[in-house]
């Protein structure tokens, strides 16, 4: 996948416009990318609670206001109802509908939420010597749901969803120590190593994305991920919630270096 270093305003009028309909890894190089997660305001509260006692999986980058699908702190005139390549719809806990404009399904009392995305912290590792594969061949990450079970709040509770990387046993520590200089892009991994030990039965087989291809010497490593309200929404089956679709992000105006705390 080429890079592609435009300001994110561009960017995301290609998406607008549908001009770009993919996955995100790679885009905006040096700023922020965004999961997306709407909800009616009777439940916003609850999930607002849910993501302060979940900051691996959900830290929060903004709330908007009540009806309003401008991300007024992290992009200023951009739209949340058009901005992002893909979204996913659900209702009862199922999913039912993936578009590319989700205006149809905005309403006046819907608040939208931005957690900060492992796409982030990516360019930290690109700038660190590792190589990422699934940004060299144009794929989207692998995910999972886990054995670890989130912190519940008020009517939301689920498991931890995790993206995987393969790292070279030899650079682990420096995608420990890149990735760890931004929790607000999910910080460091929460699991290095054996699938199983949190309820990861087949490597190959993820759950979202696609498959990771392993070099020798390559190691499976776990980020929680922002994936994670989607398997909550499947768990706790809340009326009404958009999503963005997995690897569809919204890139912020934000520079990643705002995030870095080390």
């Amino acid at each position: 996948m080429p890079i592609d270093s435009r300001h994110p305003r561009e960017i995301r009028a290609d998406i607008r416009q549908g001009k770009l309909a993919g996955v995100t890894a790679g885009l905006g190089q040096g700023y922020v990318q965004a999961n997306l997660a709407v909800l009616p305001r009777d439940g916003a509260y609850d999930f607002l609670l849910f993501c302060q006692r979940n900051p691996r999986p959900c830290p929060l980058l903004e709330v908007t206001d009540v009806g309003s699908p401008e991300p007024v702190g992290v992009a200023p005139g951009a739209d949340l109802r058009t901005d992002l390549p893909r979204y996913r719809i659900y209702k009862d806990g199922v999913l039912a509908d993936e578009v590319t404009d989700a205006t149809p399904y905005w309403s006046d009392d819907l608040v939208a939420f931005l957690l900060g995305c492992s796409f982030t912290f990516e360019w930290a590792l690109l700038e660190a010597g590792i190589r990422l594969w699934h940004v060299e061949h144009g794929k989207n990450v692998a995910m999972w749901r886990t054995s670890i079970a989130c912190r519940p709040a008020g009517a939301f509770h689920g498991p931890m969803v995790v993206s995987m990387r393969p790292i070279p046993a030899a650079l682990l520590s420096k995608a420990v120590t890149a990735s760890a200089r931004f929790p607000n892009a999910h910080g460091a991994p929460v699991h290095i190593g054996d699938p199983a030990a949190i309820g990861i039965r087949d490597i190959t087989k993820p759950e979202w994305g696609d498959p990771q291809e392993f070099r020798p010497g390559d190691v499976p490593v776990f980020w929680a991920c922002g994936v994670t309200p989607q398997a909550v929404a499947l768990a706790s089956r809340p009326p009404f919630m958009i999503t963005h679709s997995p690897g569809h992000m919204f890139i912020t105006d934000v520079p990643n270096s705002m995030l870095a705390v080390l």
